[in-house]
């Protein structure tokens, strides 16, 4: 992996502990689907996954304009957000997957943006407190140990006048569509993913994941209780997914 932008402050060493629990379960899969993550992701999201990165960084995009801006994209699996953030501002993006790291990294360097990848846990970042203007997590809170505990790390690192940019799978908001997105969310999906991928967990952890992960309001309430202020969030695709932002006082 390349080393993290300078200056940006590294408090320990970059080395990651053997994950237990939720993380090493969590790291396993993401490392046997690799391979075929990037192909499930656009084909089972119709590629609308490509547009709600593009929303992220148009949330984001007016405090990542001042001057020296950085992002951080935790979670990053195969870079597409830290991508998308690079073309504006320089960004490092982190993930404890390093099968996926590898994935992005290749794309990192066909996309040529100023993008550094690096192998850390979301719960114990390896740099500095207030060393970023912009950090987002796209589909990897609800794989944390602990959700507080990954708000709470995305605060820390933000600067005062820092934005936080949740983007994960919500809970669908539309009475009709809501049951016909679950038969599909639910059945459908994990025997496709299943098969494609090689895996026969990955795709059914997807949607049992996202049952057990808080709805929109309750997510809001607790980045507000964690300190973010003017918290607020966007239903994508009719709450199949959710973007929430919260600013840093």
């Amino acid at each position: 992996m390349t080393k993290p932008i300078s200056p940006v402050k590294m408090t320990t060493p970059p080395t990651l502990m053997p994950p237990q629990g939720k993380a090493a379960q969590v790291r396993e899969m993401f490392s046997q689907i690799a391979p075929r993550y990037d192909f499930l992701n656009h084909a089972l999201s119709l590629n609308i996954d490509k547009r709600w990165r593009r929303f992220v960084l148009q949330k984001v995009k007016e405090v990542l304009a001042k001057p020296n801006a950085r992002a951080l994209d935790l979670c990053c699996g195969t870079a597409d957000l830290s991508i998308e953030l690079g073309a504006v501002a320089p960004t490092i993006g982190m993930d404890f997957c390093h099968p996926m790291l590898r994935l992005g990294l290749e794309k990192v360097r066909a996309a040529q943006v100023p993008v550094n990848l690096a192998e850390g846990d979301a719960l114990h970042v390896p740099l500095a407190d207030e060393s970023f203007e912009v950090v987002t997590m796209g589909f990897g809170l609800r794989n944390l140990e602990s959700i507080e505990g990954g708000l709470a790390e995305i605060y820390r690192l933000l600067k005062p006048g820092g934005r936080a940019a949740i983007l994960e799978f919500s809970h669908p908001q539309i009475p009709i569509f809501k049951h016909l997105f679950r038969w599909y969310f639910m059945k459908l999906l994990p025997r496709i993913g299943n098969a494609i991928s090689g895996s026969n967990f990955a795709y059914q952890y997807l949607p049992d994941s996202v049952q057990q992960f808080p709805d929109q309001q309750s997510l809001e309430n607790l980045m507000s209780r964690i300190g973010f202020s003017h918290v607020e969030y966007y239903n994508l695709f009719g709450g199949v997914a959710a973007l929430h932002l919260g600013d840093k006082p």
